[in-house]
Formats: C-alpha cells, structure tokens, sequence
C-alpha cells in the first residue's frame, strides 16, 4: 500500500480530491441553507450533457461540464429566491438535459471509458493539468464566496428581511447559483454525475445535524468531506473497488449517524427550533 500510495496518479487523486472535496462542503453548506439540493442535483446532469459533448468535439470533459453547468446556472440563478418553488421547471432542465446526454453519448462511439468516467468519475485519471485547473477553479471559487459571505449568508436565512434592508438578493443568488456550478463539474471528476450528491450534499447536511452555528457547521463538513473523499481512496487502493461508491456509501452512512445524534442534542419542537435558529442567526449577522 505505501509503494502505491507513493505513485503518481494516486498523488494526483489526493491532491485534487482535497481541492474538490473543500469546496464543495463550503459550497453545499449554502445548497443545503437554501434548500436548493435538488437544483444542485439538476446541474450534475446538465454537467453530464456537456461532458458528452465535449468529449464529441474533442474538447476536455471538464471544460464542457463546466460550460453547460454555468449556462444553466445563470437561469436558475436569475429565478432568486423563487427557485425554492420551481422543482417543476428545475425537474424539466434536467430531463433535458439527460436526454441531450443520452443522444450525444450515442452518438459518441469512439470509447466507453470517457463515458464511464463521466458518470461514475475518473479521479485516477487526473493528470497536473486538471489538478491546476481545478485548483485554479477552487481557489475562485473561495475567494468569491468569502467576499459574499456575509450578505449571502443573511439572505439564505432570511431572504425576505434581507432584501428589505437592500441587500441584492437576486444578484447573490445568480453569483451563488455560478459557483455551485463550477464546483458541481469539479466534482464530477470524483464521484461522476450519478452522485455529485454524495459531494456537495451529505457533508453539508450531516453537519447542520450537528451544529447550528454557520461556522462550526461549514468547519464540521469541510472535515467530513476530506474524510469521504480520502476515506473512499484509500479503501479503492485497497479493495479494487470504485471510489464514488465507498464515498457515496460513507457520506450516506454518516448522514443517518448524524442526523440519529441531532435528534437526540435537540429533542424540540422542530418549528419552533427553526424559528429560534433563524433569529439566533440574524442577530449574529445583523450585530
């Protein structure tokens, strides 16, 4: 084990799934505030339509990803804070773009590995170009969200009190709705379209069972997003099994640990909870 953990490739894995892995705990804390999970899930497979016809024209999969993901994001991002009732339309992006995958894979014959790498992830396949490019990528992708941290913060607690003290709600969530796209074809590197989820989503939730507190909740996901993604290498390294499905088995399995335990540190009434944890969080953000 410690001769192959020394090789290349395998340092390259390790290397871009702890970029990948970092943003995507801190962007799907956000996801997860702003109950937009299922969005998150349609933009994977609209990731899955442009890595397809990337790899159709010739061009890298992580680009093509990245540019379909981005082009719906600013459609989604342009419905505000109304895209919390729009699993309809949402629903319908992403049918098509499935659809448009499913044709540009059948007409992309030439190899089934692109594909497989598409839908299940290609991590040991990663060369120093893409890790530079996703480090590239993670790094804006940050550095954006630290700078709107703050009023996006307040405006995915409580959008309507937000956008009456001028805080641009719309403009955040077209920026916030941006990032989560670059960071869903990054991760589409790891774990594939068919379980960006595991990524972006279950880190994120699991540590919102286990503290209210932003900061605390965002420090516990980045955490468990570093141990899925090394946990679900190393067991790969060992086993020969897929990494997406030991890091889709992990995240689901602390998920349900998680959420048992925060049950058990807050046995209240949920609504009111809810309500209590919202004030708790606007007076932080407001004083």
């Amino acid at each position: 084990m410690t001769a192959l953990l020394c090789q290349p490739f395998v340092r390259n894995a390790f290397a871009a799934g702890t970029v990948i892995a970092i943003t995507s705990a801190i962007i799907g804390y956000f996801v997860v505030l702003r109950a937009q999970a299922f969005a998150a899930h349609a933009l994977s497979h609209v990731g899955f339509a442009g890595a397809t016809l990337a790899a159709l024209t010739g061009v890298d999969s992580l680009a093509g990803a990245a540019g379909f993901t981005v082009a719906a994001a600013l459609g989604m991002g342009a419905l505000g804070k109304r895209i919390r009732g729009r699993d309809i339309e949402i629903g319908m992006i992403l049918s098509l773009a499935l659809g448009l995958g499913v044709l540009f894979l059948r007409l992309y014959t030439a190899s089934s590995s692109e594909a497989a790498g598409v839908l299940f992830g290609s991590i040991f396949s990663i060369t120093q170009a893409n890790i530079m490019f996703t480090l590239i990528l993670g790094l804006g992708t940050l550095t954006l969200l630290a700078i709107i941290f703050r009023p996006l913060l307040f405006v995915s607690i409580d959008p309507e009190v937000a956008e009456a003290r001028g805080v641009p709600v719309k403009a955040l969530s077209i920026i916030f709705m941006l990032l989560l796209a670059i960071t869903v074809a990054t991760a589409i590197q790891i774990v594939g379209v068919l379980l960006v989820f595991a990524l972006i989503v279950a880190p994120a939730a699991a540590a919102q069972h286990l503290s209210r507190n932003p900061f605390s909740a965002i420090f516990i996901a980045i955490l468990l997003g570093l141990a899925f993604t090394w946990g679900g290498l190393l067991l790969a390294l060992a086993s020969n099994y897929p990494v997406s499905f030991y890091i889709a088995g992990l995240a689901a399995i602390t998920y349900f640990m998680a959420m048992g335990i925060g049950h058990l540190m807050r046995p209240r009434v949920p609504g009111v909870q809810r309500h209590h944890d919202r004030e708790e969080r606007n007076e932080q953000l407001i004083g």
